[in-house]
């Protein structure tokens, strides 16, 4: 059987709920057809580049799988009808990667950054209160 990785972006006004459906469904259709999925990764609501179908952002599932090319064919054909997705790609791979996907590592490597800012101001010093500093207007008053 051959390797798969199998993207698709879910519409931004389902709940998380109804994705995970989405990929579960994929997943049925999968298995019914002697296929197997290895993984399933959700990537979130993220911003896409341009308006698909008036939407700005879309829930982002991948997933990892091995099955015969007809199954993946299957797979395509029931994505296509489903109105929830608005975009899809399958891709063939020689392997799948271990762990988590560079998408995740991403997240999480991002996660890290926001996470020093949001204790202080870094290496600047505090200013202290405004109102003890003096005001200085425009017109020198």
């Amino acid at each position: 059987m051959a390797l798969y990785e199998h993207v698709f972006l879910a519409r931004q006004d389902l709940a998380q709920a109804q994705v995970d459906a989405l990929a579960e469904n994929a997943t049925k259709i999968i298995t019914d057809n002697k296929g197997k999925v290895v993984k399933t990764e959700s990537w979130g609501l993220r911003s896409l580049a341009y308006k698909i179908a008036k939407n700005r952002k879309a829930h982002y599932v991948m997933l990892e799988i091995d099955a015969p090319g007809d199954v993946v064919a299957e797979l395509e054909r029931q994505t296509q009808i489903n109105e929830d997705v608005i975009r899809y790609m399958t891709v063939k791979v020689e392997g799948h990667e271990e762990g988590p996907s560079v998408m995740m590592r991403k997240s999480d490597r991002d996660r890290e950054r926001r996470g020093d800012r949001e204790g202080g101001r870094g290496d600047r010093p505090d200013r202290g209160d405004r109102a003890d500093r003096p005001r200085r207007d425009f017109d020198g008053e």
